[in-house]
C-alpha cells in the first residue's frame, strides 16, 4: 500500500471538493494538473490507479489526511461520488451497513418494516451488531415506522438512517 508521504508526493487532495488531481504525470495519456481517476461502474466509487491496483479516492482521502486508512470508510450522505472530507468518516462494517439506502425490494417504503402475511401484520427489525432485533408486529404502518424510527436512533446513533 502507498504512504502518505508518497501520495501527497503524486497527487493533491483538495478536501473542500473531494477532487485529486496529479502532482506528476503517472503514465503516457496522463498529464500533471489533471483529475486523477475514474468512475467505477460496478462499484459506483471514483477510484484512482496506483501502480497499476485500483484505490477507491474515499480511502486515499483518508490516507490523505490522517495517515491511515480506517477499516471502512462511510459516505455520510451516502453518495458514493462525494469524497469531500466533511462527507467521510471512519465507520466498522456495522455502522457502515448502518447508513445504506432503502433497499429497492422494500415493500413497505420504511427500512426496517416488512409486511408479515401470517399474522397480517407489520413486523419491524433491525439490526444491531451483525444480530435481527424483532421489535414486533404492529396493525399501523405509522406505528411500526415511529417504532423503526426510534430503534434506529437508539441502537444506531450516529450512523441511523432512515432510508
Amino acid at each position: 500500500m502507498i504512504t502518505q508521504d508518497r501520495l501527497k508526493e503524486i497527487l493533491h487532495y483538495d478536501p473542500e471538493t473531494g477532487v485529486f488531481t496529479w502532482l506528476v504525470s503517472p503514465s503516457q495519456g496522463t498529464k500533471k494538473g489533471k483529475v486523477a481517476g475514474h468512475d467505477h461502474k460496478s462499484s459506483g466509487y471514483r477510484v484512482i490507479a496506483i501502480k497499476r491496483k485500483l484505490i477507491p479516492a474515499h480511502r486515499l482521502a483518508f490516507l490523505y489526511m490522517t495517515g491511515s486508512i480506517p477499516e471502512f470508510v462511510d459516505h455520510i450522505n451516502m453518495i458514493k461520488l462525494d469524497n469531500r472530507w466533511v462527507n467521510l468518516r471512519p465507520a466498522t462494517k456495522s455502522e457502515n451497513n448502518r447508513n445504506q439506502k432503502l433497499r429497492k425490494d422494500n415493500k413497505s417504503g420504511v427500512k426496517g418494516v416488512k409486511w408479515n402475511k401470517a399474522n397480517k401484520k407489520w413486523q419491524v427489525q433491525i439490526t444491531v451488531n451483525g444480530h435481527r432485533m424483532h421489535l414486533g408486529l404492529w396493525d399501523d404502518l405509522e406505528a411500526a415506522e415511529l417504532v423503526s424510527i426510534l430503534a434506529r436512533e437508539k441502537y444506531h446513533g450516529e450512523f441511523a438512517n432512515y432510508g
